[in-house]
């Protein structure tokens, strides 16, 4: 079966500047995989692409083994790709319903619709199911979200992503400045969504984490994949060394 997701010879140019240099990328459904690297060795640039922000230079994307030509984020959304960056892009004095409906709201039929009255029964029985069976940790789905936990805010945008995704998620280092109860939480979140079917893709720097719940790990370095291991055969020392040069599984 073709990956839900492939990259080939993706490179990106800004100017003299090279940030990809004909970067493959290739992930299963129902599989995490992370992406690795050291600051600037191309994985936001890669992912931008992937996820219709940026536009290659070269290269080109399949889905499922057929072309995929991206012309930004909202049609990514539209066949099923969702991306959780590192702001969370949360509305912070929105409640929990309303920041899972923001953009997709289910409006009224006929001309209450038309005035802007929503389904709010609906959207929240939605989010209440949405949570429950992510696991995510909401305390109260009509606080605004300001006033909620790190741990909170991540596991609704990452359940945000989740209802909406069909095919693969973007998380961009998703358990940053976590405590280790509330990351924990994410990281079984991020299995739960995985087991539901939809492809993961964990950006970190975490090497426990990613050891913790990827499958599989493809690293860049310098604007190159340089390495993909089994995450179970794997260690940490070995991922280090990948990204820093010291060991190469790929020839440039």
């Amino acid at each position: 079966m073709a990956p839900v997701l492939e990259a080939r010879g993706i490179t990106r140019s800004f100017g003299h500047i090279e940030a990809l240099k004909g970067v493959d990328f290739d992930i299963d459904a129902g599989e995490v995989v992370a992406l690795i690297g050291d600051n600037g060795a191309g994985k936001s640039t890669l992912v931008k692409i992937m996820s219709g922000a940026d536009r290659p230079t070269s290269g080109h994307l399949l889905s499922n083994g057929a072309p995929l030509e991206l012309d930004g984020p909202v049609q990514a959304r539209s066949i099923g790709i969702e991306t959780v960056y590192q702001d969370l892009a949360l509305a912070p004095h929105l409640s929990a319903v309303d920041n899972m409906f923001l953009g997709r709201e289910i409006m009224r039929p006929g001309i209450l619709g038309a005035l802007g009255m929503m389904q709010r029964g609906a959207m929240q029985e939605k989010s209440r199911t949405e949570f429950a069976e992510l696991g995510a940790t909401v305390s109260d789905l009509h606080s605004a979200v300001v006033n909620m936990s790190g741990g909170q805010r991540q596991s609704i945008a990452v359940a945000r992503a989740a209802a909406w995704a069909q095919q693969v998620i973007f998380l961009d280092e998703p358990t940053a400045a976590l405590g280790v109860v509330q990351t924990q939480n994410v990281l079984e979140l991020i299995r739960r969504v995985r087991d539901r079917g939809v492809a993961v893709v964990l950006i970190s720097h975490s090497m426990p984490h990613v050891l913790a719940v990827a499958d599989r790990v493809q690293v860049l370095r310098q604007g190159r994949r340089v390495a993909t291991y089994d995450a179970k055969r794997t260690t940490m020392e070995e991922l280090v060394g990948a990204m820093t040069g010291a060991i190469s599984q790929e020839t440039p």
